[in-house]
């Protein structure tokens, strides 16, 4: 594989990403296999998935060479160019973050599961475009379990009404629930809204039967989701390095 690496380039990534990528994807997996010898669960029933938010399409193909062919990303946009830039490899792409109507268009071309489902007419939409396309989608539906308004989610309470509906979006194959822990150095509240979901899961599994999955954990606070039961957890600076955004603290504890 031949990439031609920028200044910028070698000092966010290193000169070797895929030494470094390999590296980080070890020591996260390895975190994960404690965790899961800590809770008492065995280590297949928790999936990692790589967030490659902001990794420019170009240095995902190191990634790829680390050994990681699952990205997630957040937004339908960026996610959709990188796809477009690495057909010729066998990715599987997730969509984790909120998707606007008018962009599910786009998702039901490559997307293999989406992690924000959270309205009907999102879920009405989706299962349209997907039908004219002939294909399904995994979904998890995503709950606001920190009751952050700056977090999208179907409230708690919503939960049960809409499962109770999903049936009726056949080409959405429902896989379990989605939650964004609240942002806090105080543990037992990260752990507060990992519990909630827990419980939900647990109603909501007893009307959809295959609700059977939670996707709950990032960087800072995935040790502690899979401990409160976590099936996925979404990990992208612990593997990928600091992003160069706004957004790019580690969670507390990571580091």
């Amino acid at each position: 594989m031949k990439v031609d690496l920028s200044p910028e380039d070698i000092a966010r990534f290193g000169n070797d990403p895929t030494v470094a990528f390999a590296a980080n994807l070890k020591a996260v997996q390895e975190r994960i296999a404690e965790a899961c010898l800590r809770s008492g669960r065995p280590l297949g029933d928790v999936r990692l998935l790589p967030v490659t938010k902001t990794v420019p399409a170009h240095i995902l193909r190191f990634a790829f060479a680390a050994g990681i062919s699952d990205f997630g990303e957040n937004k339908l946009q960026e996610a959709r160019d990188k796809q477009t830039a690495l057909a010729d490899l066998a990715i599987r792409w997730s969509i984790i973050g909120h998707l606007q109507t008018n962009k599910v268009k786009y998702i039901v071309r490559f997307a293999s599961a989406f992690y924000a489902l959270d309205s009907f007419r999102l879920a009405e939409e989706l299962n349209r475009r997907l039908e004219a396309q002939g294909r399904d989608l995994d979904v998890f539906v995503q709950v606001n379990t920190s009751g952050e308004a700056s977090k999208y989610g179907l409230h708690p309470d919503d939960l049960l009404p809409f499962v109770e509906r999903l049936s009726a979006y056949p080409r959405l194959k429902p896989q379990g629930l989605m939650t964004l822990a609240i942002f806090s150095a105080d543990t037992e509240r990260v752990r507060a809204c990992f519990r909630l979901l827990r419980r939900l899961r647990d109603r909501a599994v007893t009307v959809h039967p295959d609700l059977t999955q939670l996707s709950m954990g990032m960087s800072g606070d995935y040790e502690a989701a899979i401990e409160e039961g976590a099936n996925v957890v979404r990990v992208g600076q612990a593997i990928f390095g600091k992003r160069p955004t706004d957004d790019s603290f580690y969670w507390p504890g990571l580091m």
